[in-house]
């Protein structure tokens, strides 16, 4: 590769990585602002008032490049006066010693038209662990935990840093780096998505991104040594490995966990689903990063902006309006442009509006589908309702297609990880037996209706304001429907309701137990448990018993029990008991029940045994659960 192509690679591969600068700082002016400049110099030095400092620390860590920053260097001066560090003569521009920091890099939506108020930012922080003690990188961790900490505080953006080391990288390695990746199935997908999206903060260019010629294939391995033997090759660029393929298995293997996301997640998982699906019906296609590259070093005539996010929905639009059944198309323009957060034809057009308006020249939707669509914010509940079915029932089609495409090429997914996918989704989607079912909804942000409990013909219904015609949910205990609001996070205390009927429970009571079940079990999110609950059986680790609850008891007598429990499995249940000797027989035939099972009990306030009542039926539990483990033992 000659140097004078290097060297216009380099050039235009700076013009884009500062327009991509501006556009992060564009869709969100003062976090991005924090991360792109005041980050990398918090990073690089060690004063008492500044956000992670190490006492022990002789001397701060170096990062590539700051020195040379400008952005950072103009603004150095108001970072000192903002941490009141009185030392006038230092500067980050005269740090001295090798590089500690060899570069910090964004991966994802950061500095895209995909970037929404809801995205987190996922940083990089590269570099070569050969070259630390222990010590030393004890102290860059700690360093970089006291700085996470303070923007937590600071900044709306969650940010999270991964300390990567180049050579793992470089072999792709990333089993370790994200809770939600497995190793055994995200290779050189990450690296392909890192060299497609990432913005470099600061310090090193990957030497991947000025790695090509447009005349002529480049030998990577040969031209790096022959740039690592120049006056700037070291300097200037970082070496995380080429990449030419990616093996079917990983798409099929990173298709599985993304369905497995999609529970919790689903308009931003069937997009990913929908590319991951896209590449496996195309093994013999160039790489979607590669030809993003292409697009940015050597743009066509009249090229769309260089935005990653724009150019795989141009490039995936294009797709599947070929491969697609019309519904189905139209339903992934509807799922990219609400995932992008995009509102055409309204009056105030941001940057990234008039960017998609680009796309959806080409592609198509309907006008007033647009402002149906603009309106996605305050739809409410059934109209959520409806859509996430609608989702959900297409990422099922999705799943089929890609198992069918997935047969034979499983190649290296280990088991383990297809038990856990299996098992999380089975805990998400069987039914059984008084398990509380999940409520897909399009949207992580819901607009609660008023909802009213009803007591009709011996069922208990609950219907929205804005729906009068079908029940929410409808069952023959009330403490299920109350269960299924709240697990499913549509349950809010000011906005419940109840019709006068013959039961003894209020609804003072019906909120009292609403909140205590929310609070207690929390809502539906089957993505916080760790994957290791998933490689053993379930076992129930959460219970809470009400006594009585609906009906009116003048005595000491228990006239029914209702247990709600939840498993490691993240899955809720709900059972009914006419007396303590029914749940006795339950408990006996139950699975298994952690012997550190966490109980709560509940019991309305107004009955006049409440104390008793509720000491005869702690007492009850206690001796079933430790009767079972003595017994075992």
């Amino acid at each position: 590769m000659l140097s004078v192509t290097l060297q216009k690679n380099k050039r235009n591969y700076q013009v884009y990585n500062e327009w991509r600068k501006q556009l992060f700082l564009s869709n969100a002016a003062k976090d991005a602002s924090v991360i792109l400049y005041l980050l990398p110099w918090m990073l690089s030095v060690n004063f008492p008032s500044v956000p992670g400092y190490v006492e022990e620390l002789k001397k701060p860590f170096k990062l590539s490049h700051i020195d040379t920053n400008r952005e950072i260097l103009e603004r150095e001066h108001q970072f000192k006066k903002n941490f009141d560090v009185q030392n006038e003569r230092f500067s980050v521009r005269h740090l001295y010693g090798n590089e500690d920091i060899l570069g910090i890099y964004t991966i994802g939506s950061a500095g895209t038209i995909s970037q929404t108020s809801r995205s987190d930012c996922d940083i990089w922080i590269c570099i070569n662990k050969r070259e630390y003690d222990e010590k030393t990188l004890q102290y860059l961790n700690s360093k970089l935990n006291m700085i996470k900490g303070w923007l937590d505080e600071n900044i709306k953006m969650p940010v999270y840093f991964f300390l990567t080391d180049v050579s793992d990288i470089r072999e792709c390695k990333f089993g370790n780096i994200d809770f939600e990746s497995s190793g055994s199935t995200q290779k050189n997908i990450l690296k392909e998505e890192f060299y497609r999206t990432t913005v470099l903060i600061c310090g090193k260019i990957p030497f991947w991104w000025v790695a090509y010629d447009p005349e002529t294939p480049v030998d990577y391995e040969k031209d790096l040594k022959a740039i690592q033997k120049s006056d700037f090759g070291e300097v200037d660029f970082i070496d995380f490995g080429d990449l030419t393929e990616v093996h079917p298995s990983e798409y099929y293997g990173a298709a599985l966990w993304q369905l497995n996301k999609s529970l919790t997640h689903p308009l931003k998982s069937i997009i990913k689903m929908l590319l991951l699906k896209m590449f496996l019906e195309s093994p013999e296609e160039e790489l979607l990063c590669n030809k993003f590259r292409r697009h940015v070093l050597y743009p066509p005539i009249n090229a769309m902006p260089a935005d990653p996010s724009l150019f795989t929905m141009h490039t995936m639009l294009d797709y599947y309006s070929m491969h697609a059944r019309k519904e189905h198309f139209e339903f992934i323009k509807k799922c990219f442009y609400l995932r992008y957060e995009l509102k055409l034809l309204s009056k105030k057009q941001t940057q990234k509006d008039d960017m998609a308006g680009i796309i959806f020249k080409t592609h198509h939707i309907d006008r007033d589908m647009i402002y149906f669509l603009n309106d996605f914010a305050s739809w409410d509940l059934d109209r959520q309702i409806d859509f996430g079915g609608l989702m959900f029932e297409y990422v099922s089609d999705i799943y089929r297609d890609i198992v069918k495409i997935g047969q034979g090429i499983r190649g290296d997914i280990a088991p383990e990880d297809l038990t856990i996918i299996g098992r999380k989704l089975a805990s998400s989607i069987k039914v059984k037996n008084f398990k509380v079912p999940i409520l897909n909804i399009s949207s992580e942000s819901i607009n609660l209706p008023v909802l009213t409990f009803i007591y009709r013909d011996n069922i208990w219904q609950v219907y929205s304001s804005s729906n009068s015609v079908s029940p929410v949910i409808a069952n023959e205990d009330m403490i299920f429907c109350l269960t299924y609001l709240a697990w499913n996070g549509i349950f809010d205390p000011m906005l419940t309701r109840m019709q006068p009927n013959p039961t003894s429970a209020t609804v003072q009571e019906i909120i009292n137990l609403g909140k205590m079940i929310r609070d207690f079990f929390g809502t539906y999110n089957i993505s916080q448990v760790h994957f290791s609950k998933f490689l053993s059986e379930e076992i129930i680790n959460k219970m809470l018993v009400t006594v009585s609850f609906d009906e009116t008891s003048e005595d000491m007598e228990i006239q029914s029990i209702s247990i709600i429990y939840k498993n490691s499995w993240e899955e809720v249940f709900v059972r009914q008991f006419p007396s303590l000797e029914k749940m006795k027989a339950f408990m006996a035939r139950a699975g298994k029940i952690s012997p550190r099972v966490e109980t709560r009990y509940y019991i309305q306030r107004h009955n006049r045994y409440y104390e008793k009542i509720i000491d005869r039926t702690k007492n009850a539990v206690d001796q079933m659960i430790l009767g079972r483990y003595h017994s075992a033992s």
